[in-house]
């Protein structure tokens, strides 16, 4: 069991480090209340008001997420298949 957890968890740190080397930002757009500058921008209903969230990953976080992803899978394989007891 814990290899698998270490594999997995390493495979998700590499995968994220490669999506922030890919991608310069992300924009997470989700619908939420009105509010005053959803009323200005669309004046046709607030209910169509767009809260946006820019997540810009810093300079370091790409290779420190890879590098720590890669030991995290090379010590998931030295593991022992099955604990003693």
């Amino acid at each position: 069991m814990w290899r698998s957890l270490f594999l997995a968890l390493g495979a998700f740190a590499v995968i994220a480090g490669v999506e922030c080397l890919v991608c310069d930002k992300a924009i997470l757009a989700a619908k939420g209340e009105p509010s005053l500058e959803g009323m200005i921008n669309n004046p046709a209903g607030a209910s169509d008001a767009v809260t946006r969230r820019e997540i810009v990953p810093p300079e370091w976080a790409p290779w420190s997420l890879l590098s720590g992803g890669a030991v995290t899978m090379l010590y998931s394989f030295t593991l022992p298949k099955r604990a003693a007891g």
